[in-house]
């Protein structure tokens, strides 16, 4: 029996997982009291082809005592799956849903977040797999989880996002990496190709035609290839690559796609590749 445990931050998909899982196969069930998994697992016990593949949701609404869940499982063989995400999306995510945090004492979001994850801490420590969901999409979130748990694959809890941006515009908060790609050639200047965006083939070409764009590229990847071991090595589970030119339109579009292109061909870890930027001048002129 494959017997996974679903828990992590309030907020950060636990239930979209669990109805992932349930769609593949599992028996899922949600929100489950610490107090009852004794109950449960002696059910578990009896050899059911119903009961080959199972999911549970614990976290913060069961109880606070999740070393007694610890002793409970000691007989068990199973797998933790932690979500997480930054407490600034989470505060978001409860004010767009109007929910109240398990632990928000007089509706103080951060307060409960901030208790939640020090209950929680030791836990994080001790999962299988770690997915931060600060990025993702929904679809990119059921993604990875079929990685984990349909395809087999081996996860090694790090989600890369490249980025394009413009400086103008500011620099994304949350960039851990930040890479100034303004010296390359400016497609700007080009008249046929100043309306166009680095995802047109011409706007790529144009700037991946330059010996200097070329050089930048395979030193970003080679640099990058030697970070991500050294990341998952220290336990961190997002990482956000920043791409920045003046607008954010052309020069740091072709790069963030040329770095996502090369990137994308390993399994070591999820990547997805974002334009904050690329149709933020087509809009301002309309």
């Amino acid at each position: 029996m494959r017997f996974v445990i679903v828990t992590g931050m309030s907020g950060a998909g636990k239930s979209t997982a669990l109805k992932m899982l349930e769609d593949v196969g599992y028996f899922c069930i949600d929100n489950l009291p610490v107090a009852l998994l004794p109950k449960l697992l002696e059910l578990f016990k009896v050899p059911s082809q119903e009961f080959n593949k199972v999911a549970l949701g614990i976290d913060i609404r069961g109880g606070h005592n999740f070393t007694d869940m610890e002793k409970m499982l000691r007989d068990i063989s199973y797998e933790m799956l932690f979500l997480d995400s930054g407490d600034s999306v989470l505060v978001k995510r409860y004010k767009e849903t109007r929910r109240t945090h398990p632990l928000a004492v007089h509706g103080n979001i951060w307060e409960g977040l901030e208790k939640e994850r020090q209950v929680l801490e030791p836990i994080k420590k001790k999962a299988d797999y770690i997915i931060d969901t600060s990025l993702l999409l929904t679809r990119e979130l059921k993604r990875e989880l079929y990685k984990i748990f349909v395809d087999n694959q081996e996860y090694k809890n790090l989600y890369l996002t490249v980025v394009s941006f413009g400086f103008k515009y500011g620099i994304p908060n949350d960039a851990d990496l930040v890479f100034d790609v303004r010296f390359l050639p400016n497609p700007y200047y080009v008249d046929e190709l100043r309306p166009l965006t680095g995802l047109d083939d011409e706007v790529f070409n144009y700037v991946m035609a330059s010996d200097t764009a070329k050089a930048f590229a395979d030193k970003l990847e080679d640099m990058i290839r030697f970070l991500i071991p050294n990341y998952i090595k220290e336990g961190k589970t997002s990482l956000v690559i920043g791409i920045g030119c003046t607008g954010g339109k052309h020069r740091s579009v072709t790069i963030a796609r040329e770095l996502f292109s090369r990137l994308s061909k390993s399994d070591e870890y999820g990547i997805r590749l974002e334009h904050r930027d690329a149709e933020k001048d087509r809009l301002l002129k309309k």
